[in-house]
């Protein structure tokens, strides 16, 4: 006869295996089937075989689906800034940031995608996207006030390298196949330098 477990608390929440992918998938799912708003939480959990109470213990709320790994990505662009050589000027250490980022966002690439048309077609999701690389903006140019670059310049760097990011992950998402990311953002950067060095 199995002995019983006296320690086993009931109201204790159980482990429930891969909980958080799951939740994901459930709700990019049904994001895309029946648009962000008309999303809820506990279609969301029924869809995962989950109870709402373990959607919370892994999200505060249904935009942290989409945004939840919006600090961890800002870390590893503010590190990989830090991180550069100093010999690198301000718009080089950036970029090594911006590789660094877009290089853990390959690995997600199906999920960037899915998430990138789910946001394009919400208001408030835009919105959010907005504050998330304003963020980054900010934290790109502190790293670099950091390295001893002063204003305007660390400022204006961020907020090119921000722009840089965006026309880069536009060209990637909408691509075919399976382009590199930071190679796209290399060559974005590239075309910049083009661009400045041709003014006149």
């Amino acid at each position: 006869m199995a002995e019983t477990d006296n320690n086993y608390d009931p109201a204790m929440p159980r482990w429930e295996p891969d909980a958080r992918s799951r939740l994901v998938e459930a709700a990019m799912a049904l994001y895309a089937e029946r648009g962000f708003d008309d999303t809820t939480v506990a279609e969301i959990a029924k869809r995962a075989g989950l109870t709402e109470r373990t959607f919370f213990r892994h999200f505060a709320d249904k935009r942290e689906v989409l945004f939840g790994g919006t600090a961890a990505m800002e870390e590893l662009l503010v590190s990989a800034v830090e991180t550069a050589p100093q010999a690198c000027s301000p718009l080089e250490a950036a970029g090594a940031g911006l590789e660094a980022t877009a290089a853990a966002i390959q690995k997600l690439q199906e999920f960037a995608r899915q998430r990138h048309a789910i946001i394009a077609a919400n208001a408030e999701l835009r919105e959010r996207e907005l504050i998330k690389l304003a963020s980054w903006s900010a934290a790109l140019a502190e790293a670099l006030r950091r390295r001893g670059v002063a204003d305007p310049t660390a400022s204006l760097t961020g907020e090119i390298a921000i722009a840089v990011f965006r026309v880069a992950f536009e060209r990637w998402v909408g691509e075919a196949g399976d382009e590199d990311f930071p190679r796209v953002i290399r060559e974005t950067l590239d075309g910049l330098s083009a661009a400045t060095a041709g003014a006149r």
